[in-house]
């Protein structure tokens, strides 16, 4: 991993702004939807806050993961690394810290999402004992 680099978990805030840009400039394979607006960050954050967590190098935010947890299963909902930091470890230390706080709540199976034309999110989680799961997803808008 890139030396220097801090996990931490993220503050509304101090890190929004930067977290949203993140989101937003990290390329197709992260999906922004409604669940993803301001006032949606805060209603998640009332819920499990110690899982969402920020990558910092010399002050500056370079990643950002979001977990969540319902009490059975756990979820990955974002992660995203800046371009310069890409292949340094920062997302694999993200994920190691997401995991372990996931596993200290109790949690003993997670998921997460990958699009189907994102293969290098895909190698970077199989890399990491993620296996692909033949099911149908389904989703509605309430």
């Amino acid at each position: 991993m890139s030396s220097g680099i801090i996990i931490r978990t993220f503050s509304y805030s101090q890190d929004w702004p930067a977290v949203l840009e993140l989101w937003q400039t990290a390329g197709p394979g992260l999906g922004l939807g409604r669940s993803d607006t301001e006032d949606e960050i805060r209603k998640k954050l009332t819920r499990d806050p110690q899982l969402f967590l920020v990558a910092e190098h010399n002050s500056r935010l370079v990643g950002a993961v979001l977990g969540g947890y319902d009490g059975r299963r756990g979820i990955v909902y974002h992660v995203a690394v800046s371009q310069p930091g890409r292949k340094d470890g920062t997302g694999a230390a993200l994920m190691e810290e997401l995991e372990a706080r996931l596993r200290q709540l109790g949690c003993i199976r997670c998921y997460l999402l990958v699009k189907y034309e994102n293969n290098d999110a895909l190698k970077f989680y199989e890399r990491r004992g993620w296996e692909e799961m033949h099911l149908h997803l389904l989703g509605k808008d309430l």
